[in-house]
């Protein structure tokens, strides 16, 4: 309770224009649509497979299954010395600029990085278009093992598209609540990697989650989340009519998200929501640096 009114108070101080400042103006989401054209998207990642394409609720099966995806969750591609892939998954979160997106903290953003919501492989003009990530916010605590695992989430702002839009108002948001507890009915959304999954598709499951023994984290399982959905959304309460949820964690936390080994793709983690995503979230909507004692 305490996060969610101090979020409350400060977001209503925001000032106007606040929300991230980007490196430079060199890099737009404008020409992020242009460099990852249909073109170089089809060059980096495999021909699509066939799927199901049936987006209706799913029964919880323990398994994901293909789907055509929903406008708030989408992927990260970044430029770099390997562009043959779609690195992590990263959904919208609503916000007072409504320019903000969420993913783990483990994921890394680097320069030049976009937003794909939505995305769907080959398409010659994607359906919400890609969005130029602009300024990164991740906990300076956050690690991969220990107890800084628990702080494995990361907020992004992204550029206005070139008619001057934010995100929010052409994809909609989820909202992000507080975790209500350890066992909770999720709705996972994520995209795996093509080398992982070669139909380069949406995936979702439905599950329940239970807690990771010596952590602030929710685990849950469900085969098919390979390499590439880091940062998935773990939405409650979902939404079949407006594919949205309460966003009360991203597929992260202990060894980047999951076991090692032959579960590493059916088991899966997230960190809580609890007053630490608060306070970066804070930070995120300001445009201020974390700094944490």
């Amino acid at each position: 309770m305490f996060a969610g009114l101090y979020v409350v108070a400060l977001a209503a101080a925001v000032p106007e224009g606040a929300g991230g400042h980007g490196r430079d103006d060199g890099w737009s989401s404008e020409e992020a649509r242009r460099f990852w054209g249909p073109a170089r998207m089809s060059a980096a990642t495999k021909d699509a497979a066939d799927g199901d394409k049936d987006g209706g609720a799913q029964p919880i099966t323990g398994s994901a299954r293909h789907f055509d995806g929903v406008p708030t969750v989408g992927v990260l591609f970044y430029v770099g010395e390997d562009m043959r892939d779609h690195h992590c998954t990263a959904s919208v979160v609503h916000s007072p600029k409504g320019n903000l997106i969420i993913s783990a903290g483990h994921c890394g953003f680097g320069d030049d990085a976009a937003f794909v919501p939505g995305y769907r492989q080959g398409e010659s003009k994607q359906p919400y278009g890609v969005w130029a990530v602009d300024r990164s916010f991740v906990d300076p605590r956050r690690e991969d093992t220990g107890d800084g695992s628990d702080l494995d989430f990361a907020f992004a702002t992204v550029k206005a598209d070139g008619r001057g839009r934010q995100l929010e108002r052409v994809t909609g948001a989820n909202r992000l609540v507080r975790t209500p507890g350890y066992v909770n009915r999720v709705t996972v959304i994520g995209y795996p990697s093509s080398e992982s999954d070669p139909a380069d598709r949406a995936i979702r499951c439905t599950a329940m989650t239970s807690q990771l023994p010596g952590h602030r984290q929710m685990t849950m399982r469900c085969d098919g989340f390979y390499s590439g959905t880091s940062g998935s959304p773990w939405l409650a309460d979902f939404d079949e009519k407006t594919k949205t949820g309460d966003l009360i964690g991203v597929l992260g936390g202990l060894n980047g998200g999951g076991p090692d080994g032959e579960e590493s793709d059916k088991v899966s983690y997230s960190p809580m929501n609890d007053d630490e995503i608060f306070k970066l979230y804070v930070d995120a909507i300001n445009g201020r640096e974390p700094r944490r004692d």
